[in-house]
C-alpha cells in the first residue's frame, strides 16, 4: 500500500517537475533577451552585469507571478468569476512585490535606501507591470498552444475495421495515461491550471490535457460538466452539500466538486438534485 502511495506521489510530481524545467528555461531565454536589449536605461551597464540582473529578475518574476495561475483556478471554482478578470487582478497584485524587488535591487549601490514618492512609485510600477503582464500573457499563449497540440495528437487515427475473429477492447487515451493502481473507475475530472486531474475511486492523477478534451475520452460514463472546472460522473455522487447559495457534490474519497449556479437548473432537470 505504501509503495502504491509513493508511486502515485512520484507520478503526480513528474508533470510538475517537467513544467518547472520548461518554464525556467523559457525565463532564462527571456532574461538573456532583456539583458541584450538593456531596457529602462540598463544598456550602459556591462553585459555580464545585465545578464546577472535580468536573468535573476526573470527567475524572481517567475516565482512571484506563477502562483497567480494556481490562485485563478481556485478562485474560478470558488467564486464562478470570469478567468480573464481574475488573471488581470492577480497580475496587478503580483506586480506590487515584483516592483519592490526591482526597486530594492536598484538601491544596492546607494548608501541609503530611498523610498520613492507616489508619482515615482506609480511610474516604476507601470514599467514593471508592462514586462510582468507581457511575460504572463506570453506564458498563457505558449501553454494554450501546447494544449492545442496535445488535443490534435490525442485524436486517434481511424483504424481499419477489426475482423470478427479478432475482437479487442479499446482503451481511451485518458485511461491509458493513468497508473494501473488507480483503476478505471473515473468519478470526476478537474481542471487544474493547464492540466486535468483525473479522479478515480482509488486516487487521482494529473494528465497533460484540457478538461474539454478529457471529457471527449470518457464515452460510456454518464456524467455532466457541473462547473467550468469540473466534470462529474453521476454514479459517483454520494451527497449534496449546501452552503448558502453555494452547492457542492460530495463524491467518493471525500472529493467535493463545486456546482456553478448556472448548472443548478440543469442538474435539477436531469434529476441529479
Amino acid at each position: 500500500m505504501d509503495g502504491e502511495l509513493q508511486s502515485s506521489s512520484a507520478a503526480t510530481k513528474r508533470p510538475l517537475a517537467r513544467k518547472l524545467v520548461i518554464d525556467l528555461s523559457v525565463m532564462t531565454v527571456i532574461g538573456v533577451m532583456l539583458a541584450l536589449i538593456g531596457p529602462f536605461g540598463s544598456f550602459g551597464d556591462p553585459l555580464a552585469i545585465r545578464l546577472m540582473v535580468w536573468v535573476g529578475l526573470a527567475y524572481a518574476g517567475y516565482f512571484i507571478y506563477s502562483p497567480v495561475g494556481w490562485v485563478v483556478e481556485r478562485m474560478t471554482a470558488a467564486l464562478d468569476l470570469p478567468r480573464v478578470f481574475l488573471w488581470v487582478a492577480g497580475t496587478l497584485i503580483a506586480t506590487v512585490p515584483m516592483a519592490i524587488v526591482v526597486w530594492s535591487l536598484n538601491q544596492l549601490n546607494s548608501p541609503v535606501y530611498r523610498v520613492p514618492g507616489a508619482e515615482e512609485a506609480l511610474t516604476h510600477y507601470a514599467y514593471v507591470l508592462i514586462i510582468g503582464a507581457g511575460i504572463t500573457l506570453l506564458f498563457n499563449v505558449i501553454e494554450l498552444s501546447g494544449n492545442a497540440k496535445v488535443e490534435s495528437a490525442s485524436v486517434p487515427t481511424p483504424a481499419p475495421p477489426a475482423s470478427i475473429s479478432e475482437p479487442r477492447t479499446a482503451i481511451s487515451p485518458l485511461l491509458a495515461s493513468l497508473p494501473d493502481h488507480l483503476g478505471s473507475d473515473i468519478i470526476a475530472l478537474e481542471m487544474e491550471d493547464h492540466y486535468c486531474r483525473v479522479h478515480t475511486a482509488l486516487g487521482s492523477e494529473l494528465v497533460l490535457t484540457r478538461l474539454r478534451d478529457a471529457m471527449t475520452q470518457i464515452d460510456g460514463i454518464e456524467g455532466m460538466q457541473v462547473h467550468r472546472s469540473w466534470w462529474v460522473a453521476r454514479g459517483a455522487v454520494e451527497d449534496i452539500v449546501r452552503d448558502g447559495r453555494n452547492m457542492r457534490l460530495k463524491l467518493a474519497r471525500d472529493v467535493e466538486a463545486p456546482v456553478s449556479r448556472a448548472k443548478v437548473s440543469q442538474l435539477k432537470a436531469a434529476g441529479w438534485i
